[in-house]
């Protein structure tokens, strides 16, 4: 377990930020051939300097890229993880009144940390431009989004004897990835997880067919195994957090329901902070934060009270109020506060504009620092 009290920023964010048009355009023009990858590269870097500080105006004290290198929020990087690949698959993921590209990855070999990942090198310069007093925050997806989930993990048997060999593989790629990110200087890092969504709604789905309910219940144990085998060890200065995510894509989503179905496992798990999302009827209610909670006085709760959906400003009065109910199961000095995602999970984005995105930010300050600071 790492040590206690590390994050305590009251004030944060998930992580993706809208993207510019002038990087979409970039994007477009390198897909097509007209632009080379070093000049796309340079759109990057330009358009992720202008976000850090917008995110150091904001008064954030750990910021990101924005996900500005990425087209996807997971599966860039899942497809260059040693032994993945990239595919296109027959179908798209089918959120709620959208339908998003039809790319996924899948095994294709042993799995191992890419230590060549070109993570790595966006990490660097993020680290190379956030000014002293700030810190470069580095999100990744986490390992659970390979096991059962959209086939990623099907091919298993043709390179592993058993399921635990692959399990322990996939939690030394991650435990030796986490490792080189920290080498590198990262001190805090977020593992984005749309996985325990799926499985609320599964568990909840097949609550009257027991051996259907067994698997899923495997599979939520099997998720806490390589999670906790791939965080233990690490230095004990190394934050790590975990973003519980129902789906986002232009402003819709994918799953719904409480987290009372998965909090015993997640009140497993060994991280240092919870960014849960609490910004509708679909979230449920707070209690399960007792569980997730789980009596740790080192673990911070990120309460995502605030939607990154719409551009539609909360009532202060009825955040606040939601801030002092989940106080009645979690310490309120071991509380946050943030937006229940990132602005652009893929690089299509939400639908609000960028203003509007800084607007909601600054609300969420506000209310952090006169609730929770």
């Amino acid at each position: 377990m790492t040590t206690a009290g590390k994050l305590n920023y009251h004030f944060d964010q998930v992580g993706s930020y809208l993207r510019p048009n002038n990087l979409k355009e970039a994007r477009e023009q390198y897909a097509d051939g007209e632009i080379t990858a070093d000049a796309l590269r340079e759109v990057q870097q330009t358009e992720i300097k202008k976000l850090v500080a917008k995110q150091v105006e904001a008064g954030l004290l750990a910021v990101t890229d924005g996900e500005f290198n990425r087209s996807w929020w997971h599966l860039d990087f899942l497809g260059q993880l040693g032994g993945f690949e990239f595919y296109d698959q027959e179908d798209s993921y089918k959120f709620h009144g959208e339908k998003t590209r039809s790319t996924n990855v899948r095994i294709n070999g042993k799995v191992h940390a890419n230590l060549d990942h070109p993570f790595f090198k966006d990490f660097q310069y993020l680290k190379s431009i956030v000014p002293d007093g700030v810190e470069p925050k580095q999100t990744i997806p986490s390992p659970s989004l390979i096991i059962n989930r959209d086939h990623r993990s099907d091919l298993w048997s043709k390179y592993y004897d058993t399921w635990e060999a692959f399990l322990d593989d996939l939690a030394q790629a991650y435990h030796d990835t986490l490792q080189h990110f920290y080498d590198l200087g990262a001190r805090y890092i977020q593992l984005d997880d749309t996985t325990w969504a799926y499985l609320i709604a599964q568990l909840n789905a097949s609550a009257e067919n027991p051996e259907q309910h067994a698997q899923f219940v495997k599979t939520a144990e099997d998720d806490v195994y390589v999670i906790n085998k791939a965080l233990a060890g690490l230095p004990e200065d190394l934050k790590l957090s975990t973003h519980i995510c129902r789906g986002n894509f232009k402003s819709t989503y994918l799953f719904e329901g409480g987290y009372e179905p998965v909090a015993k496992y997640l009140g497993q798990l060994n991280y240092d902070a919870f960014f849960l999302e609490y910004d509708n009827d679909r979230s449920g209610d707070f209690e399960p934060l007792t569980t997730i909670y789980n009596g740790r006085d080192n673990v911070e709760i990120v309460l995502g009270l605030l939607t990154s959906k719409s551009a539609d400003l909360e009532n202060v009065d009825d955040v606040v109020a939601r801030i002092n109910e989940a106080a009645t199961f979690v310490p309120k000095k071991q509380l946050a506060l943030s937006t229940q995602c990132g602005f652009s999970s893929t690089e299509e984005g939400n639908i609000l504009t960028i203003p509007d995105q800084w607007r909601k930010l600054d609300l969420v300050k506000r209310i952090a620092d006169a609730e929770l600071a």
